[in-house]
């Protein structure tokens, strides 16, 4: 429908808790889901949060296509999750870099669980459940992070893997 100003670090739509969803199947839930989506596609993310375009409501897109350069990446589907709640599978956990769409420019290394399930609503209100693996729960954990005010910085354990990405040597974290 159309593309969002994407809110940036600071704004305090990102600081506070996003409110859960109550009514569903709604044309303005649905707009919704349908500008983030066209605001995550045409910013080239992988993700995006009702609040990264000011929406305090408890919805996440995500979803990547593997591109022809990137056979080795998984394909993530492109899923809506309304009101998700996310259960860590084991204590298992490894260390990336990540970006966000609100701190242009920017990455670091942050820990995420290896593998999580999930529950939620779809935008009709139905239920839905699923597992993730590797960046696809990664990438699960850092949108549904939004929904509460955490920006992925705040996670970072080593602020020396932190910085402009066009000034970073971006090693694997272990090199570090």
């Amino acid at each position: 429908m159309a593309v969002r100003t994407i809110l940036r670090m600071g704004h305090p739509v990102l600081a506070r808790p996003s409110e859960p969803v109550t009514v569903f199947d709604t044309p303005a839930l649905h707009g919704l889901v349908a500008d983030l989506f066209d605001t995550m596609v045409a910013n080239q993310g992988a993700g995006l949060a009702a609040p990264q375009i000011g929406v305090a409501l408890r919805v996440v897109v995500f979803g990547v296509r593997v591109p022809q350069q990137d056979p080795e990446r998984d394909e993530i589907p492109f899923t809506v999750l309304v009101n998700p709640v996310l259960e860590p599978q084991g204590t298992e956990s490894d260390e990336a870099w990540e970006g966000c769409l609100s701190i242009p420019g920017m990455r670091g290394v942050v820990p995420r669980y290896t593998h999580l399930r999930y529950s939620a609503f779809d935008i009709r209100g139905v239920s839905i459940r699923g597992e993730a693996t590797g960046f696809h729960a990664r990438l699960a954990q850092h949108e549904c992070d939004h929904l509460d005010g955490i920006l992925y910085p705040y996670r970072i354990r080593d602020l020396r893997l932190f910085g402009f990405t066009d000034a970073l040597s971006l090693q694997a974290p272990s090199e570090s």
